[in-house]
């Protein structure tokens, strides 16, 4: 059992740094809820498969690592649509989790996702539905966004009941609209409220 501090995993690539900002909103919710959000990302699949990505990115945040998963309490996990699925170094980092999916490290801890398109209709909600199916297979129990949340009825861009979402614009540079960061916060810190309460759980009986 791991000795540090519990914390909430917020993991998440992006290509041009507007699911980035997303995952920061999450993270903001996150600690509001009393808890410690650790930002992670993913490297670029590189094109050349006996090539690899330097285990430190020159800059910008840390790449995940397997014990960052394993130690999580909880998972806020990003990507930006691509053909209406996650792209494909998320994917190639789930892939690579089979270790813990047969220890099941995963197994009971809360979990949400987020997305960004250019699009208003880019295949925000298939992302977010395809991405919840690894965690699902982990055991993870996912944690949406209700329509309590008054953001969730006046959006006009990103948000939905599967998790927060932002439209960028086809030149990704509309900048994350005030609903749509309410939505993130109200996510995190729902993800956080949740992962103290099941961590308490008794799964045993």
């Amino acid at each position: 059992m791991s000795q540090t501090a519990p914390y909430v995993l917020v993991l998440y690539y992006s290509n041009h740094g507007t699911t980035k900002t997303l995952a920061y909103a999450i993270a903001q919710g996150i600690e509001d809820a009393g808890m410690t959000a650790r930002i992670r990302t993913v490297p670029t699949v590189a094109p050349e498969t006996t090539s690899s990505k330097p285990a430190i990115p020159d800059e910008g945040d840390l790449y995940c690592t397997m014990e960052d998963l394993k130690d999580c309490s909880g998972l806020a996990l990003g990507s930006p649509t691509h053909f209406g699925n996650m792209a494909a170094p998320m994917k190639y980092f789930w892939d690579n989790t089979v270790t813990l999916w047969l220890a099941g490290n995963l197994q009971n801890k809360p979990a949400s996702v987020f997305t960004a398109t250019g699009s208003m209709h880019g295949g925000q909600e298939t992302t977010l539905l395809t991405m919840m199916l690894p965690l699902m297979h982990h055991g993870m129990i996912i944690v949406g966004v209700p329509y309590a949340e008054p953001a969730l009825n006046r959006t006009q861009r990103g948000g939905s009941p599967y998790g927060a979402s932002h439209v960028s614009g086809a030149s990704h540079d509309q900048p994350i609209s005030p609903d749509e960061r309410e939505l993130g916060i109200a996510q995190g810190r729902r993800l956080a409220i949740s992962a103290t309460a099941l961590a308490q759980a008794n799964w045993s009986r």
